[in-house]
């Protein structure tokens, strides 16, 4: 697997329209701290460390649903294996005017974009989440 993040994206969009209440995703630790953003952002419900069905370390993910609608509109994937995106503080867009957030992969931890102009560090826009 070539991008372990975009294939957790695709697998939390996909169970969203499919109306699923979790998803599974292969454990890994950038994975954990990209969900605990989205969990306290209020995006995903929260998420347990479980063992997959062939042995090994599976993160479930409970999804978050809004009267019958998903909690999360649209999520994209911005920093890619092929073309990796980084950028300074003052540089970290908004996404849809604040409503959204940018998740930031920074040297003080993965974050979002509020937390980083807080923190004043700039890095890796891994995914924008609206």
């Amino acid at each position: 697997m070539n991008d372990p993040i975009g294939d957790m994206l695709t697998r939390i969009r996909n169970g969203q329209m499919r109306g699923k209440s979790t998803v599974s995703s292969p454990a890994s630790k950038l994975r954990g701290w990209v969900l605990d953003v989205l969990a306290d952002e209020g995006y995903i419900r929260g998420y347990e460390k479980t063992t997959g069905s062939d042995g090994h370390p599976a993160l479930e993910i409970s999804l978050k649903y809004y009267e019958g609608t998903p909690v999360i509109r649209e999520v994209k994937r911005v920093s890619k294996p092929g073309r990796r995106v980084y950028m300074a503080v003052n540089d970290i867009p908004t996404v849809r005017q604040g409503l959204g957030v940018s998740i930031v992969s920074t040297s003080k931890g993965v974050m979002s974009d509020a937390n980083a102009r807080a923190n004043n560090v700039g890095g890796e826009v891994l995914c924008t989440v609206f």
